[in-house]
């Protein structure tokens, strides 16, 4: 932790949907005690359109965003992590790189909005479920009392944050 703020870094195997959304949510929910990132194992190169409508119509800049690869958060002089979790099932089940800083995991798989099919409103209501339920999650994260808490039960807390209502069979199934 530098300067009382935890680095928080959200995977997804693409980076341009759900872990955009949720380094977006903290970013704003958590401003001054938590500072948020986003990374993908394979990223996309360029966040989803969906995402970008999704943000900027809930008052978000979306200027600084940009799809890139969870490498540069291993590598020397990148931000010492506090936490790292995975909000899709596929990032979950790679072999992560070492991160700096020893962070603390846990998996909050959602639903792929990107993967969302059918008219525009119903790709819109994915993205929008998306956000609902990261958001709940960051709401549910930013209020724990971190400084009181020990690293076995915070572990503890940070994977029953992860089976939240919406979670996919993966992240229902973390022990």
């Amino acid at each position: 932790m530098v300067d009382g703020v935890f680095n928080v870094l959200f995977l997804c195997t693409g980076n341009s949907a759900r872990s955009i959304i949720a380094e977006a949510i903290l970013n704003k929910v958590g401003s001054g005690k938590f500072r948020a990132y986003s990374a993908g194992s394979q990223p996309k190169g360029a966040v989803n359109p969906s995402t970008v409508r999704l943000l900027q119509g809930l008052g978000y800049d979306t200027s600084g965003f940009r799809s890139k690869s969870w490498s540069e958060f291993a590598k020397p002089g990148a931000p010492a992590l506090d936490f790292v979790f995975t909000v899709c099932d596929d990032a979950a089940g790679e072999t992560c790189p070492v991160w700096p800083g020893q962070p603390m995991t846990a998996h909050w798989g959602i639903p792929d909005p990107a993967a969302a099919r059918g008219s525009e409103a119903e790709i819109a209501l994915a993205f929008s479920n998306a956000y609902r339920m990261l958001l709940r999650r960051i709401e549910i994260f930013t209020a724990l009392p971190l400084a009181s808490l020990d690293r076995l039960s915070l572990q503890q807390k940070l994977k029953d944050i992860g089976r939240d209502e919406g979670a996919t069979a993966k992240a229902r199934e973390e022990s």
